[in-house]
């Protein structure tokens, strides 16, 4: 018998997790997407340090939303999306063609985007859309599309993620942070849905919230940058003293000795929500840049999270007054919130033992829209070495195929001239990959393959 190393243990482990599972207990990556390893869905961990965020009890509304607009329809038509230079100035106009076209995307020719149907003045209106490929995500911001069926605008683009990857990075602009990752989607938060089970995203008043000064430039990882305006704004209007630790890209949790169950919440969501706070945390992604506090919350075209929840629980989501249960139970969880301070990217979550179970596996995704499966084999999976790929005639001719690792690049591609290809695995490291093959029709199937140890085993 060889000797198993540690990490031989760990790799049969993960085989055994992985094809343990059915398909009904993985998650679709289009409703719970990114990596396990992800900020978005690391859990917040027994060796988290936690500093008091001390955020001030807002004034000026009881709560507010930024809504981040996902759309995840990738067989829809394609709509050009133009250069418009309004960005947040009340006082143009988002609807007209400034520039040349930044990009294609497949959006819903009845889905608008406009000042009569989106919320407030000048929203963040960070576009996260799937496209045609069933992996790739763009996202822009601030997006409009203002007549149905017409052409949109934005005006600046970020880095395209992989939905199989980390997705840390895209949309929002204060932070640099992810769109779509973290934002409370459409069937969470209902009296059937369970357990939130991903961080969250928020926005607090900057300039009483957050600290700057020149050596730190207002943030902390994992976001990029603060506000442009930082040095300026944050923490100018602090009636205490500041929090060093409280910098735009900060993970806020409620710490572990709290007892939800003592914190006297009025209402049954922000009792689910706080729970969230404490198990998985929520990243700062954006000033609401007045004395409010927001929960990030999804636009589609298949509805508004906010809708959805009012119609669930019989009250808004977003109440003016502070003079109500939800309104004073946000208080109850804001108030309470502190840094997780050693969260890192070596150590997600603060380290030590996950507070709750990983993310599950993959389920095996053909298209967003879910059509019968094709012929296609793919074997020995596991593998430690060979990996054969054999495609029924509908696939051919002018099928291709990506080998995509756990952080959603790409580390092999070519053309399938024939039914059968094999591919030789043996120089890559043991762990988890995808499998992304694209037919002749346009379909994208995604596979998931696990490249065992050679060394494991007699």
């Amino acid at each position: 018998m060889k000797e198993i190393t540690i990490s031989g243990i760990l790799i049969l482990l993960t085989i055994y997790i992985s094809f343990g599972q059915s398909d009904t207990t993985r998650r679709d990556p289009y409703l719970w997407p990114f990596s396990q390893q992800s900020i978005w869905n690391m859990p917040v961990g027994s060796a988290a340090e936690y500093v008091p965020a001390k955020i001030q009890k807002a004034t000026a509304w009881g709560m507010t939303k930024d809504e981040d607009i996902i759309v995840l329809s990738n067989a829809s038509a394609m709509t050009d999306i133009y250069i418009n230079n309004a960005e947040w100035d009340r006082d143009k106009d988002r609807c007209t063609k400034d520039g040349g076209l930044l990009f294609r995307a497949p959006i819903p020719d009845n889905f608008v985007v406009n000042k009569n149907t989106w919320d407030g003045q000048t929203p963040n209106s960070g576009l996260a859309v799937l496209m045609p490929d069933g992996v790739t995500i763009k996202q822009t911001q601030p997006f409009s599309r203002c007549e149905a069926g017409q052409f949109g605008t934005s005006k600046y683009v970020f880095g395209d993620v992989n939905i199989f990857g980390d997705g840390y990075y895209g949309a929002h602009g204060g932070s640099g942070l992810s769109a779509i990752g973290g934002t409370l989607r459409l069937g969470e938060l209902s009296r059937n849905s369970g357990a939130i089970r991903h961080a969250l995203k928020i926005n607090v008043y900057g300039a009483r919230n957050l600290y700057y000064d020149n050596t730190t430039k207002g943030y902390r990882w994992p976001a990029l940058r603060a506000d442009g305006y930082a040095s300026s704004s944050y923490g100018k209007l602090r009636d205490k003293d500041i929090v060093k630790e409280c910098r735009m890209g900060a993970l806020l949790a409620l710490p572990s000795w709290m007892k939800i169950d003592s914190m006297g919440f009025e209402t049954a969501p922000a009792k689910i929500l706080a729970q969230a706070f404490q198990d998985y945390g929520a990243y700062v992604v954006d000033d609401t840049g007045w004395d409010v506090y927001a929960i990030v919350t999804q636009w589609s075209p298949e509805g508004r999270f906010t809708t959805e929840f009012e119609k669930e629980w019989g009250f808004s989501f977003t109440p003016q007054s502070k003079n109500t249960p939800w309104a004073r139970d946000m208080d109850r969880i804001f108030l309470n919130l502190h840094v997780v301070d050693n969260n890192s990217k070596n150590s997600i979550g603060g380290g030590g033992v996950p507070r709750m179970p990983l993310a599950p596996e993959f389920k095996s995704t053909n298209t967003i829209t879910g059509s019968k499966e094709p012929d296609i084999k793919i074997y020995p999976n596991p593998t430690a070495d060979l990996l054969n790929i054999e495609l029924g005639n509908e696939a051919l001719p002018n099928a291709s195929i990506k080998l995509i690792n756990t952080l959603g690049a790409c580390i092999f591609q070519n053309a399938i001239d024939n039914r059968k290809l094999t591919l030789n695995m043996t120089g890559y490291n043991a762990g988890i990959y995808y499998l992304q093959i694209e037919m002749n029709n346009n379909k994208i199937i995604n596979r998931k393959i696990i490249k065992s140890n050679p060394n494991l085993g007699s």
